[in-house]
């Protein structure tokens, strides 16, 4: 066997480890609104909460059975006691022994338990739909993150595009000074160019790590891994503008939203809430029985004056059943009941003002969202021509300064132009693009299968 043959296996583990620590693990739109449900701790948070109004609801629903208790206990007694079959006092022990099972069913408590289950289910529906509109609202902000993502890529490619022209008209001007057709000043002045083209390219490349690193902190990814957005492309064609009618879409989601649903609900359980207060004045009426047996000792028969035996008195002689109602009528509680109801009836006004208060707020997201897309549809149409005329305008400066009537400072005024029209359109078409979406989150009609009318992937 070779000596060496260790050493090289380790080299060749060695080298191999950094290979795969740079695998690259590709994340597309879908993929990250998945991994945002499946670690947001928030959604978890809801989850939980789903869990706990179930379990409320379980117990109200338990509280219409009947409770059976069972006791069983045994005494001795030592010392002087009475001793009926000698009609003395003597000293002497006795051991008993006793059993017994009960049960107590409310009949009536001015429908206190029966509003309290109803207060229990409609916690639980509100539950869900906070769950739900939880999910929304992960959903939104990781296709928001993933397009600020896409935004800042299509800005960096831009500039850096902008950069390979400047570099490309750098070596034209300084062949063109060598030969002595340009002056000097005008390598100079495109040299300044260059340069400002490389801090552009810089600032992009930084922009775009920082909104990675957002998008990787809401997914929860683990910081060494490396990570790549999948970029989809924009399809121009599938960009079209919507007709929206803001009444009907107030409409439509007052009737959709999630969180507008659960206030509905909770306010419908704050007023069960209130009636539960209330029943403390009224009278309970129960219903109880109990079953009991005993076993003592020393217990004789009364005739023959003998001791009688455990089966005799525990199975027969000793068993006693009851069956009784119970009505019970408040009278004074230190005001605790009166404290109570004025407590649910604040708690109930409060839920009041809270629907009102979100259905202004919805109304007033839905408005500011509607005007945001009629805003950006007119940016479209506006950076579109802005793009073609600036595009033409830097392609006539460019034949110009190629025959000499132009100067570079027209040139590079109409190429910096021409870079700020590229960069208003992309950025007019990803906001117009994801105003979409944005309108569907506020109607509470976005789900985790999102699809973003304009990205081609």
């Amino acid at each position: 066997m070779n000596p060496n043959l260790p050493l090289v296996v380790i080299l060749v583990l060695c080298m191999s480890l950094p290979a795969a620590a740079q695998q690259v693990r590709s994340i597309t739109l879908e993929e990250a609104i998945e991994i945002a449900l499946e670690n947001n701790i928030e959604i978890e948070l809801s989850r939980s909460n789903i869990d706990r109004s179930e379990s409320q609801y379980r117990r109200q629903r338990a509280e219409f059975l009947p409770n059976l208790n069972a006791n069983f206990g045994g005494t001795r007694t030592v010392g002087r006691q009475f001793d009926p079959a000698a009609v003395a006092f003597d000293d002497f022990t006795t051991n008993n022994l006793n059993a017994g099972i009960s049960t107590n069913v409310v009949l009536f408590n001015g429908f206190r338990n029966i509003n309290q289950l109803r207060s229990a289910r409609l916690g639980m529906e509100s539950a869900e739909e906070r769950y739900q509109r939880t999910r929304e609202i992960i959903i939104f902000e990781a296709a928001a993150r993933f397009l600020d993502v896409l935004l800042a890529n299509e800005l960096l490619q831009i500039n850096q595009d902008n950069l390979e022209t400047s570099l490309k008209q750098l070596e034209q001007v300084q062949a063109q000074v060598e030969v002595g057709m340009r002056p000097i000043v005008d390598q100079f002045s495109q040299e300044s160019v260059v340069a400002n083209s490389e801090l552009s390219v810089i600032q992009s490349e930084n922009i775009l790590n920082l909104n990675k690193l957002r998008l990787s902190r809401l997914l929860q990814l683990d910081p060494l891994e490396e990570v790549e957005f999948v970029t989809p492309g924009i399809d121009e064609d599938e960009i079209i503008i919507q007709d929206y009618d803001l009444s009907e879409m107030i409409s439509l989601a007052l009737m959709n939203r999630r969180d507008f649903r659960a206030s509905e609900l909770e306010l419908q359980q704050a007023r069960h809430e209130l009636s539960i207060s209330r029943a403390g004045r009224v009278p309970q009426l129960s219903l109880n029985a109990s079953l009991s047996t005993a076993y003592r000792d020393q217990q004789r028969d009364p005739i023959q004056g003998t001791i009688l035996p455990f089966s005799d008195q525990f199975f027969d002689i000793n068993i006693n059943r009851a069956i009784g109602f119970g009505v019970s009528i408040p009278i004074f509680n230190r005001w605790q009941t009166r404290n109570q109801v004025e407590q649910s009836r604040i708690d109930y006004r409060n839920a009041e003002l809270r629907l009102e208060d979100l259905r202004q707020e919805v109304f007033l997201e839905l408005q500011q969202a509607y005007n945001d897309y009629i805003g950006y549809a007119k940016e479209l149409e506006a950076t579109e021509k802005a793009l073609i005329a600036a595009e033409k305008a830097f392609e006539t400066e460019q034949e110009r300064y190629n025959v000499g009537s132009a100067t570079l400072i027209e040139l590079t005024n109409a190429n910096n132009e021409f870079i700020r029209a590229s960069s208003n359109r992309i950025q007019a078409m990803y906001q117009f693009i994801f105003q979409e979406k944005v309108l569907d989150f506020f109607l509470g009609r976005l789900t985790e299968d999102v699809e973003i009318r304009g990205l081609s992937q």
